[in-house]
């Protein structure tokens, strides 16, 4: 299931509470994750940034293929 505005607000409130110990947070679709270190959350925050964009790239229609060039001509 496709990650959420809702998502990301929550990894953003979690990167604070984690310093005081364990944080968990429960995504939209019903999975829980407990996060042990700042470092942890940062990465999560990464990965739902970079899927939240290809989403929003997804729905605007704007679609980029790389074609590779080869010198030999294949």
């Amino acid at each position: 299931m496709p990650y959420q505005q809702t998502d990301l607000d929550k990894l953003h409130a979690s990167l604070v509470a984690v310093a005081t110990g364990p944080q968990k947070v429960r995504f939209a679709d019903g999975r829980e994750t407990t996060f042990q270190s700042v470092d942890a959350v940062a990465a999560a925050i990464k990965v739902v940034e970079a899927q939240l964009k290809m989403q929003t790239r997804a729905l605007g229609g704007i679609v980029r293929h790389r074609v590779p060039y080869y010198r030999s001509g294949l």
